[in-house]
């Protein structure tokens, strides 16, 4: 058992730049890939998500500071500062569900793989500290560690759904063919947007309203350009901050860089998983005629390349801020977890079909959402994270959030179930297998209609 523990005990400890690269190897090695391939596709796949989180990590140590600078200068106060997903994963990982929720997670994935309740193989096994973070809170409230297992499990069985559901715009407007994202941030924010642009459909006047980059782009030539509009907004928070002139340029420079170079790191990362996406394919075509389609499931982000995804979290961090602020009764401010805009809109704008009108508008309302959640949340979450790390915040002084995933509206919903303890968890249950099912009768159908397609 030691030596089980210790195993997944590693896989964590290398994160997901390491174990990416492996897992995409082996897996690929698996689906039929030649070595060669299968070693340019874990490279290409350990590049891209390097060249990734470099631009992400660029473009947050050019805004961090000048949003510090603007809560300072402007002398914003709100008492639980978002800390940011890395301490958040730690606090999840930390927490008992947090060693048993990799093997877990394989096994609900597994399960639902057998009984084509998913069409997602989730290899991005470092994210499924999500499903652990759900867990572990629901623990703390409940007081039972059987609760909180049961809610980590059933909160995966909904991401997968999630990312079925969603796969068909995740290929065809983020360009990414035989990709899923069953990350439990992202995924939270689909049921809501959604739900939104249902209601968008519903209102005269905005509904009519339609607003995409290639739009923009054409309309304002060279000022459409997101090298453009990066620096402008670069430029403008820097000046907010109260920044001088050469602070201001670098500022603006340093946008507009992680708006050109992002797409083509998604580019690079997309390179490698390709000849997995076709081995795949191929795969269950010739072994499982009647099975369906097969998603490989990814961290989301492999589609903030998506422009409007980029432009529409330039104007989030901003409007995040003066949301924290004015919302009465808002705790959180968001800092630390700037760099997660992006992963707000990867599965939104498929929902919105590209347009950035409604995707901006949305996020603005999850936004709001998430920082209700957030709040109501902090009591619960500095109480996890007592108990999961009490070295680092048995004795913290003030309070903290994060807002991946301490304002997820679908770890806040999960919560508030289980307050009803068994029951609660009874609940979620009935919901979760129903949603599975649900979802079966979608990919059998599916599978039907290819069926009788290559008949003819």
């Amino acid at each position: 058992m030691d030596v089980i523990i210790g195993f997944f005990n590693v896989i964590k400890d290398a994160g997901a730049t390491i174990m990416m690269p492996i897992v995409i190897f082996l897996f690929s090695l698996c689906m039929g890939v030649k070595p060669g391939k299968a070693i340019r596709a874990g490279l290409f796949v350990g590049i891209g998500f390097v060249g990734l989180n470099a631009m992400i990590n660029m473009m947050t140590g050019s805004l961090a500071p000048a949003v510090q600078a603007m809560v300072e200068r402007y002398g914003l106060t709100l008492d639980a500062v978002d800390i940011g997903w890395v301490p958040s994963s730690a606090i999840a990982f930390a927490s008992t569900i947090g060693a048993i929720i990799i093997p877990l997670g394989l096994v609900v994935n597994v399960i639902m793989l057998v009984t084509n309740t998913t069409q997602t193989i989730d290899i991005d096994i470092w994210n499924y500290w999500h499903f652990a973070f759900t867990g572990a809170m629901v623990q703390s409230l409940t007081g039972s560690l059987p609760m909180g297992v049961a809610a980590a499990a059933l909160n995966m069985v909904i991401v997968l759904v999630i990312a079925d559901r969603t796969a068909p715009g995740v290929e065809k407007y983020n360009g990414l063919p035989g990709v899923s994202i069953p990350m439990g941030f992202a995924a939270a924010f689909a049921p809501i947007a959604a739900a939104f642009n249902w209601v968008i459909d519903k209102i005269p006047g905005v509904r009519d309203i339609s607003l995409d980059m290639e739009t923009v782009q054409n309309k304002l030539g060279v000022l459409g350009e997101p090298a453009l509009i990066g620096a402008v907004f670069g430029a403008v928070i820097a000046a907010l901050a109260g920044y001088d002139l050469v602070a201001i340029g670098t500022a603006a420079i340093t946008l507009s860089a992680a708006l050109v170079l992002i797409p083509k790191m998604a580019a690079v990362l997309m390179e490698g998983l390709l000849p997995l996406s076709d081995a795949t394919s191929a795969f269950i075509e010739k072994h499982f005629k009647n099975r369906g389609k097969i998603y490989v499931g990814l961290d989301s982000a492999v589609g903030i390349g998506h422009p409007v995804c980029l432009t529409c979290s330039l104007v989030l961090i901003p409007l995040s801020i003066l949301l924290a602020v004015i919302l009465p009764g808002n705790r959180v401010l968001p800092f630390a977890d700037l760099s997660v805009m992006p992963h707000i809109f990867v599965l939104i704008i498929g929902i919105t079909r590209g347009d950035y009108f409604r995707s901006l508008l949305i996020g603005g309302l999850t936004m709001i959402a998430m920082l209700y959640c957030g709040t109501s949340l902090v009591p619960l979450l500095m109480e996890t994270a007592a108990v999961a790390d009490p070295a680092t915040y048995g004795n913290y002084v003030g309070a903290f959030s994060s807002i991946c995933d301490g304002c997820n509206p679908l770890t806040w919903l999960m919560i508030q179930i289980s307050n009803f303890q068994w029951i609660g968890i009874a609940i979620l249950a009935v919901a979760g297998i129903a949603l599975a099912f649900w979802n079966r009768k979608k990919i059998t159908s599916a599978a039907h209609v290819e069926a009788e397609a290559a008949a003819e």
